[in-house]
């Protein structure tokens, strides 16, 4: 048999079928090691959140620093101390931030519904009076963010995501001349799920992109700025100086929590905007509530301290997720490299590793993979409404399992890859006959 390392599609007949019975027989073991592995979502795992015990003996004092009582109603835009921790991050002003409750995705939700029923600060009308509205959205990405959209019945128009962003002459073509193009997601810093991390250039064209609707709106989610995996820490472009520099001041609206960082279930998420944009969403937040929980506010400034103190925090997360993802790296390296079947992203911060597998393989990779006993996220998660055309894009979450089973895991979904591609070769070579 020709070496392993010899592109799949250049071997003879006899090599290609030499590789598939030798990848069987590696699958058939990996079925009889009776694993039951989950790489399905990007969780923080059990020694993640051990970081944030010490949440559980705070806060000492239930008064914030000008004596309120932060057991009682009020506070709508969240504790001032959090506020300014959250500014400092995130390069605004503390006027400029909310801080609410566990859920970064409650506060986009509740963004584009407000967008939906009342209209937005610079919205002609509300958008559930336009006869269409559509989001651009950078492809692969986050699920989520495609789940809010579908649920609320907007179209969903796909970029390519680049390392640097998204394609900007589609997304700037796109947003000219269409006024029913109202948004964009974007995931700036370690994107979900490729890592890719928006550049200066690419945050300032779209903060001064020409746009039809004069409401367009830049959802900025910087869920993964602080979530580095090397002491190379990339920055964040600042989309809301760019934005008010270009004249467009209301356009983004920026989203971020500690739910990967302290406690996933009980941490806190911020929205930052300008002040207008500020005002828009707490008249809307005042219908329904009265105050966030602040006593959670004041256990997590407690915890922290300052902006620094979360960033000290991160290089503990580091320090166990690491390695994860060079594990990652290994396993697919060893088990891939050479075959042109794969290609899979270096991420240098964030939850994810974005695996792009031979054209029409991806589907039949997460099921070979689940009937070994490892689940994957379903193939084509990271499009909206999970249709990837090419059949190709996995996303993996390394962060939850222990590192010995990450090892594991990623070693079965490489035999799993390289399984399917010599698959689909031989398939497609008898067809051709």
């Amino acid at each position: 048999m020709a070496s392993s390392r010899t592109p799949l599609a250049s071997l003879s007949d006899d090599d290609l079928a030499a590789f598939l019975a030798d990848r069987q027989q590696a699958y058939a073991e990996l079925q009889a090691k009776g694993l039951k592995l989950d790489l399905t979502r990007g969780k923080p795992s059990s020694a993640q959140l051990d970081l944030s015990d010490e949440l559980l003996k705070l806060p000492t004092t239930t008064r914030d620093r000008s004596g309120t009582d932060v057991r009682n109603y009020g506070g709508l835009e969240g504790l001032p101390e959090l506020r300014e921790i959250f500014a400092e991050l995130l390069a605004v002003e503390p006027a400029q931030v909310v801080v609410g409750g566990n859920s970064s995705l409650t506060l986009m939700y509740n963004v584009v519904v407000d967008f939906l029923l009342f209209g937005g600060v610079e919205s002609p009308q509300p958008w559930s009076r336009e006869e269409k509205v559509r989001f651009v959205c950078p492809v692969p990405g986050y699920d989520r963010h495609f789940a809010l959209l579908e649920e609320l019945g907007i179209e969903m128009v796909n970029v390519d995501m680049h390392e640097d962003g998204p394609d900007m002459d589609a997304v700037e073509a796109l947003v000219r001349d269409d006024a029913s193009v109202k948004g964009i997601w974007i995931v700036p810093t370690y994107a979900n799920p490729s890592g890719a991390v928006v550049s200066q250039e690419i945050a300032a064209r779209l903060a001064s992109m020409p746009t039809a609707a004069p409401d367009f709106t830049i959802f900025w989610d910087n869920a993964y700025a602080f979530h580095h995996l090397t002491e190379d820490e990339t920055k964040s472009a600042d989309i809301v100086s760019l934005s008010m520099a270009a004249g467009h001041p209301n356009r983004p609206v920026v989203f971020a929590s500690t739910s990967k960082i302290t406690y996933a279930g009980a941490g806190v998420a911020a929205l930052a905007a300008s002040v207008d944009n500020i005002a828009w969403f707490l008249r809307h937040l005042g219908k329904s509530s009265i105050g966030p929980d602040k006593v959670n506010h004041r256990r997590h400034v407690e915890f922290f301290g300052s902006a620094e103190g979360l960033r000290r925090h991160m290089q503990k997360h580091r320090e166990i997720l690491a390695p994860k993802f060079a594990a990652v790296d290994t396993a697919l390296r060893e088990g891939l490299e050479g075959l042109d079947i794969a290609e899979w992203s270096h991420p240098l911060g964030g939850y994810f590793v974005n695996l792009d597998v031979l054209d029409g393989t991806a589907s039949r990779v997460v099921q070979l993979a689940k009937d070994a006993g490892i689940a994957l996220t379903p193939a084509g998660s990271s499009f909206p409404y999970g249709r990837d055309a090419r059949d190709r894009n996995i996303r993996l979450a390394p962060t939850m399992p222990v590192l010995d089973d990450v090892r594991t895991a990623m070693e079965g979904v490489a035999t799993c890859v390289a399984f399917a591609a010599a698959e689909k070769l031989i398939t497609e070579r008898r067809a051709g006959r």
